[in-house]
């Protein structure tokens, strides 16, 4: 073996005792937001205004968002989390049922399902998009089966028409996580989000838009909607704007054990205006993606694939994969090395089974889904974000390929 033939790096890498590319006081935090002065003036009008909990900014920006996604309604919540709780819950799912989603996933995927009540099965996901594969799906459904949960993955889009006529074989409910999807289409030209009962999305700070936390359940279901925004706010059939609003008071009934899971106009003085930047925002990541796979081409790197024909990708994490026996130093090792660079990066995900918890809640054991587990052990989030400038951005590159150039192999 002997070292890749890369561009020379002048000095070596950090962790071998070189001089950091970025010192300590100039660290890239990953997924920093990008916040305008637009937000801050909005935020300290909602401030002034002596309404700061759930009120009109909130109503506001519930309808801005089914507009922008096309969707019929749209309920504002504190998270993605909350929303798919309340999507499952109000699809009639609980306790007893199965709900079958991906391993390559955030754990607030399955807890959604579990909270309900629901059994979470995993279906393994394709090795080449990360999503969630159909034909693992089919594989699943049981007699039990109430609901497919896929995830758009890094904001690529699932193959929802696939997906979409399992469902409809089998009278399942398609629930859609989009946390890292907002700007994503389909080959009809279809957000995601639309494709089936419901879809969540998810405004936390790292996310394309940012409420700090935050997130929304879009549905063309009136009646859901409604069920949704009552169970949102303790199961209250009048929520505290219109309790307290000009038309004078009025009074509310319980009509079920529902949760504080509603979003307040500060979050809602972001999302406004956040949602206004969001197609320019994903303008200023499709260009830090394409100097990306330029500047990685020769790399002994996975790059992600290009967004299937006809469907556009929401470019939320740039994700490369550690290709294998190709270096002499492990993932977690890797992320070390951009760390001691001055470079944050993350990993989306360690597959479900590598944590106990599931492996246990799951009956599940490593190895039983070897592609998911594959590209979480070898998976890498490199800063995307418009707030990055070009120096930014340089300055990962500098930092992977002085890593590259130290550390890894071919076969001679």
């Amino acid at each position: 073996m002997e070292v890749c033939a890369l561009r020379p790096i002048d000095t070596q890498p950090a962790f071998m005792g070189g001089k950091p590319v970025r010192e300590a006081d100039r660290y890239l935090v990953f997924g920093r937001p990008a916040i305008g002065e637009e937000e801050i003036a909005e935020v300290v009008d909602t401030l002034r205004s002596g309404w700061i909990g759930t009120g009109p900014k909130v109503a506001r920006f519930e309808a801005e968002f089914a507009r922008y996604i096309g969707a019929e309604h749209a309920v504002a919540v504190s998270s993605c989390t909350a929303a798919l709780h309340l999507a499952i819950q109000a699809s009639g799912i609980g306790p007893g049922d199965e709900v079958i989603t991906t391993p390559m996933t955030f754990c607030a995927t399955l807890n959604a399902i579990l909270h309900t009540g629901a059994t979470p099965v995993l279906a393994d996901c394709d090795p080449e998009t990360g999503n969630l594969d159909p034909e693992q799906v089919a594989k699943r459904i049981t007699k039990k089966t109430r609901a497919i949960l896929p995830v758009h993955l890094a904001g690529r889009a699932c193959d929802m028409e696939a997906l979409r006529t399992i469902a409809d074989e089998h009278g399942l409910a398609l629930i859609e996580d989009c946390a890292h999807a907002i700007e994503t289409k389909t080959e009809d030209g279809r957000h995601v989000g639309t494709h089936g009962q419901a879809g969540a999305f998810s405004f936390y700070v790292t996310k394309n838009l940012v409420t700090a936390e935050g997130g929304m359940l879009v549905t063309d279901d009136a009646e859901f909607a409604a069920r949704v925004k009552v169970m949102a706010l303790h199961g209250m059939s009048v929520d505290a704007w219109k309790r307290f609003g000009d038309d004078g008071y009025q009074h509310y009934d319980v009509v079920g054990a529902g949760f504080k899971f509603n979003m307040t106009d500060l979050q809602a003085s972001l999302g406004l205006h956040q949602l206004a930047k969001i197609e320019t925002g994903l303008v200023r990541r499709e260009e830090i993606w394409r100097r990306y796979d330029e500047a990685f081409a020769d790399l002994p790197l996975e790059t992600p694939l290009p967004p299937e024909p006809g469907t556009r990708h929401a470019r939320h994490l740039y994700t490369v994969l550690l290709e294998r026996d190709r270096w002499m130093l492990s993932r977690d090792r890797f992320l070390t090395a951009l760390h001691a660079e001055g470079i944050g990066s993350g990993v989306h995900y360690r597959a479900i089974p590598e944590h106990a918890f599931y492996r246990k809640q799951l009956h599940c054991r490593l190895g039983d889904f070897r592609v998911a587990e594959d590209i979480g052990r070898r998976t890498v989030s490199l800063p995307l974000s418009p707030a990055l400038g070009d120096d930014d951005v340089e300055d990962v590159i500098t930092a992977v390929r002085r890593i590259a150039a130290a550390c890894s192999v071919v076969s001679g």
